[in-house]
């Protein structure tokens, strides 16, 4: 068996993990790679563990592109065979190539690149990946998140060659992971989901289920709590924090540093590659956004009135560019929102308290224009709404999934795990979001036995591990691979049944 990791960013090193315990507790040693940084791709070069045989660095392929010659002919073969149906979605996805975001702050949104270079960037791409999985021909790929155009491709086209597609992913309750075939639902999860309906969804047969909802209802928490509104600086006075001389200082040192530093670095020229300076300007520019401050531009919140609640995406992010590649314009969508509830309703958006420090005045006061919407102040939690919310509508936010929990009715316009759930309604049409609306608040059945089931499902299904945390905030390497590996028992046990 031959396994092919998509090894992007900080992926690599738990890709890594979960390629030695392979190997050593499995016997699998033949593996390849699709990596993405160079300093992911030098970590798996020069360590002494696995022989990743084949190595594909994403911003090596990235630079064939000056070089390359535009072959009309061959996109459109390659629409033919990969397109979805053309090949605007791989393009759409790449933040950097699209959008020149993540080498710049949100909200830069200006590519660097042409029509044709972004065009030339796809074609170098696809051909270094067909030609790479032809040679290397893995049975699986696996991977975490699918954030770019090299990472998606490779997807698309393994599973038309027949190679099998395993997704990691978070399970969205607490240290859980999960392992798919797909990376927009839990495929084993439904199946068990569905079984368990069938058998009778007990409280004795769904008692994991029952204990976390029970205490969930009880003491509300997200599902990582590597992020809290409390620490995030969100108020606009704790923005003047850096004019102490210390952190001033501290601020004048560090950056001095990342500019002496930025000549010696080898992957300065990568089209990934954070500049230091480019890093200054933003940085500049959000603090002058955050000195200035929107607190002024927030609502009273009450709870006693008829209220749907819409919470803000975080972007760019793939639970736009990928799950909803047709609603990144969240205004645009909050507007339709508020055409679609009833007249005496008031709608509820609250931003995520991680894009605070980095959306503009004009972005609120553009929402703040339809009369019927309130902007809620950033430090209020969703635990605080979700209670009295008569609806609530969301992309993709794992916001939608905590409504369940309380009985809420929950309609989304992405693709989401809980969509799998009868009781959630996906809104695919927006001239059909209206009608969607008043069937979810007139005629929505909370069933507590299917959100059991599924729950249940999750924890049956799922490694015990917290794979935000591993990933985010885990530095020690030995107490990392430690944690991970039950992860790779159950990724073995999830791939052999797959290539069965």
């Amino acid at each position: 068996m031959k396994i092919c990791f998509l090894a992007q960013r900080r992926f690599a090193y738990i890709a890594h993990h979960l390629a030695k315990t392979l190997k050593r507790k499995y016997g699998i040693s033949d593996f390849c790679a699709y990596t993405s940084l160079r300093t992911s791709y030098d970590f798996l070069k020069n360590q002494n563990d696995i022989n990743y045989g084949e190595m594909i660095l994403d911003e090596e392929v990235h630079k064939r592109y000056k070089n390359e010659k535009l072959d009309v002919e061959y996109l459109k073969n390659l629409e033919a065979d990969y397109g979805i149906p053309n090949l605007w979605p791989y393009i759409a996805i790449d933040r950097v190539v699209m959008f020149n975001q993540l080498v710049r702050e949100y909200p830069y949104n200006t590519s660097r690149f042409t029509h044709e270079e972004m065009l030339r960037i796809l074609q170098v791409r696809a051909k270094s990946i067909i030609e790479f999985l032809e040679k290397e021909k893995p049975d699986v790929l696996v991977f975490s998140v699918l954030g770019g155009m090299g990472g998606f491709l490779l997807h698309e086209i393994a599973v038309k060659k027949g190679i099998k597609p395993v997704a990691v992913l978070p399970g969205y309750t607490k240290n859980k992971t999960i392992i798919s075939k797909r990376y927009d639902l839990f495929t084993e999860v439904e199946e068990i989901a569905k079984k368990i309906m069938v058998e009778g969804a007990t409280p004795e047969r769904c008692k994991d289920a029952v204990a976390f909802l029970k205490e969930f209802r009880a003491r509300p928490a997200p599902y990582y709590e590597g992020v809290s509104i409390k620490q995030l600086a969100i108020k606009r006075l704790s923005h003047f924090q850096f004019l102490k001389p210390a952190n001033f200082l501290r601020f004048v040192v560090f950056y001095t540093k990342e500019i002496y530093n930025h000549v010696k670095k080898i992957d300065k020229h990568d089209y990934t590659y954070i500049s230091p300076i480019n890093t200054l300007k933003d940085r500049i520019k959000r603090k002058t956004r955050n000195l200035i401050g929107v607190e002024d531009l927030y609502d009273k919140f009450d709870p006693n009135i008829d209220y749907a609640y819409y919470p803000l995406q975080m972007e760019p992010e793939i639970s736009t560019l990928l799950h909803a590649p047709f609603h990144q314009n969240q205004i645009a969508l909050i507007k339709q929102i508020a055409r679609s509830i009833p007249v005496h309703f008031k709608l509820y958006v609250k931003e995520h308290p991680q894009m605070v420090p980095f959306r503009t005045r004009a972005f609120y006061k553009e929402i703040k224009k339809t009369p019927n919407v309130k902007l809620l102040d950033a430090s209020i939690t969703s635990y605080e709404i979700l209670p009295k919310a008569k609806l609530v509508l969301s992309i993709t936010s794992t916001v939608g999934w905590e409504a369940l929990f309380l009985g809420k009715p929950v309609i989304t316009f992405g693709l989401q795990f809980y969509n799998a759930l009868s009781m959630v309604k996906r809104c695919a049409t927006m001239e059909q979001l209206p009608y969607i609306v008043k069937e979810q608040l007139e005629n929505f059945h909370f069933n507590e036995k299917e959100l059991l089931a599924y729950i249940q499902a999750i924890h049956e299904d799922a490694a015990h591990l917290d794979l935000p945390y591993v990933w985010e905030r885990e530095y020690d390497e030995k107490k990392k691979g430690e944690l991970l590996e039950s992860l790779a028992d159950i990724l073995y046990k999830k791939i052999n049944t797959y290539v069965s």
